[in-house]
């Protein structure tokens, strides 16, 4: 009798997302205007989310080009908000819909 091994397989990674990642919305996953409700949504396989008008955007901004740090630059001057807070509320916003599958690294 034979036996055959086969690699262990790795946990899949956690992408973690920083000021230098930059980020893109992946072909499946597409940013629409609903005019019906009159908002914005994301419709993912099976999935559609919803995100308010600061996710909106951040998420219009996401060219695969620009870093999270860039996007909070440009978002901080537009809104004449402080670098840190803006920085902050939008790492975390993407590091949530990263995890989610909605967002992957350009």
């Amino acid at each position: 009798m034979s036996e055959t091994s086969e690699p262990p397989r790795s946990a899949p990674t956690r992408l973690i997302v920083a000021g230098e990642t930059v980020l893109a919305i992946p072909r499946h996953i597409k940013l629409r205007h609903d005019p019906g409700r009159g908002r914005w949504i994301i419709l993912a396989p099976e999935r559609v989310f919803n995100p308010d008008e600061t996710a909106v955007e951040v998420l219009k901004l996401l060219d695969g080009q620009r870093s999270v740090n860039a996007i909070a630059e440009t978002l901080s001057q537009t809104y004449q908000a402080p670098l840190d807070v803006v920085t902050n509320d939008i790492l975390a916003m993407l590091q949530d819909l990263t995890d989610k599958g909605v967002l992957v690294k350009a």
